[in-house]
């Protein structure tokens, strides 16, 4: 991996003028040069292709942040822009789904590399036919130079890719091909995650339990299935509280009933009341 502490590092990566940044490169020229330089915080445009590429987004995102939820120096976000070369705003991208190890949660409103002193470790990329080029070159190739350990391409619709899933990992500076399991899932060795295509959607498994992460809308109905168990337990508790009560009330009443008539029986055998 680069070492971003040197101002030097991020500058030797060529510069790609995605979809995600070009529409700055006007901008930026119709701007007289002053000494700050602005990085924009969004590209306007929408957060995925169709639902389904944004489903895939979200169902990712949630799952690394739970899996991360309690250690404090990993990072998991998605769809922000990522600056690599300090001074230039067209040098940018926006993963889909970024992973960056050594650095704190804290809130961020765009990602810049000689900042934060690292490069993500793991990137994912939900493509489609119309982002083809960039995720499979463009991307690509600025991932490599920057040292991103892992870098996947899901393509859920099945627009272009065969297989939909695929997926490289840095060996001498280089990306080399994955290959799949029989099931079409990959290895993510930065997470110790298998990714495995269901349907349309993508599924983050544990490597060594095999046990998968949930998704939102999974976890979601989980909770209301919880919510009703404990809607009925409590329901149960209350009608066995009444029940109890109940019985109480009349073996009170029984017991009075019994003493009433044994005052009856001494009176009518003379005997001193009770």
């Amino acid at each position: 991996m680069l070492d971003f502490s040197q101002d030097v590092a991020p500058r030797r990566v060529p510069v790609l003028e995605s979809r995600t940044c070009r529409s700055w490169r006007l901008l930026m020229t119709a701007i007289p040069l002053s000494r700050t330089v602005y990085y924009p915080e969004s590209d306007g445009r929408p957060m995925a292709e169709t639902q389904v590429h944004g489903q895939v987004m979200i169902d990712l995102i949630h799952a690394l942040e739970r899996r991360y939820a309690d250690v404090p120096d990993v990072y998991v976000w998605g769809n922000m822009l990522l600056y690599y070369v300090e001074g230039d705003p067209r040098a940018c991208v926006a993963p889909d789904l970024f992973l960056v190890k050594g650095v704190n949660k804290h809130v961020r409103r765009t990602y810049k590399i000689w900042e934060e002193g690292r490069a993500p470790s793991l990137v994912i990329e939900v493509t489609s036919k119309s982002t083809q080029t960039e995720d499979v070159q463009a991307k690509k190739g600025v991932y490599e130079r920057l040292g991103v350990d892992e870098y996947f391409l899901f393509d859920p619709l099945g627009e272009y890719l065969r297989p939909r899933l695929q997926g490289y990992r840095l060996a001498d500076g280089q990306y080399q091909a994955l290959a799949p399991s029989v099931d079409g899932s990959l290895p993510s060795r930065e997470t110790g995650l298998d990714l495995v295509p269901e349907g349309k959607r993508l599924r983050l498994r544990d490597a060594v339990s095999g046990e998968p992460l949930p998704w939102a809308d999974e976890e979601a109905r989980r909770a209301d299935q919880e919510a009703q168990r404990a809607d009925e337990e409590a329901r149960r508790a209350d009608r066995e509280a009444r029940r109890a009560e109940q019985e109480k009330l009349a073996r009170e009443a029984t017991e009075e009933r019994l003493r009433a008539l044994e005052t009856e029986m001494a009176r009518l055998r003379g005997e001193p009341g009770r």
